[in-house]
């Protein structure tokens, strides 16, 4: 089984049913074998511009109670990374939430992310990796 990161973007369609990726977010966690990871910046995002509906937002809560995903915690001493991630590509730029994964991907030697974001093709890892999109190909 893989590990990977999504991102705010698959979740989002995952949970509205108007988005233009709903299809697909669907169709990519029937078919995905292995364990989703993110990050509480992550679930912030995706739970504010789910703010049309109290319901929707609380969908995507219980789907990550029952397990549809786990969250990676970012620690105190991680800051100075995300400072330093966000300085390098203020000209993009990296939002906290997509900082965030970057470190957690570097954390827990994660490669490939779930996301329409296309800035994840510019971003690198401390190893000077990028993360594979597996949503998009």
């Amino acid at each position: 089984m893989k590990n990977i990161l999504i991102d705010a973007g698959p979740l989002i369609a995952l949970f509205d049913k108007s988005d233009s990726y709903h299809a697909q977010a669907i169709a990519f966690l029937k078919s995905f074998k292995g364990t989703l990871f993110t990050t509480w910046p992550v679930i912030t995002e995706a739970s504010h511009l789910l703010g049309f509906s109290v319901k929707v937002q609380i969908a995507l809560l219980e789907w990550i109670n029952r397990g549809g995903l786990h969250l990676i915690e970012i620690e105190a001493y991680q800051i100075g990374r995300l400072i330093e991630l966000s300085e390098k590509y203020k000209d993009v730029p990296m939002d906290l939430a997509d900082a965030t994964l970057i470190v957690a991907a570097e954390a827990n030697d994660i490669k490939e992310i779930a996301t329409i974001d296309s800035d994840f093709y510019i971003y690198r890892d401390i190893r000077k990796r990028y993360l594979k999109n597996i949503f998009i190909k």
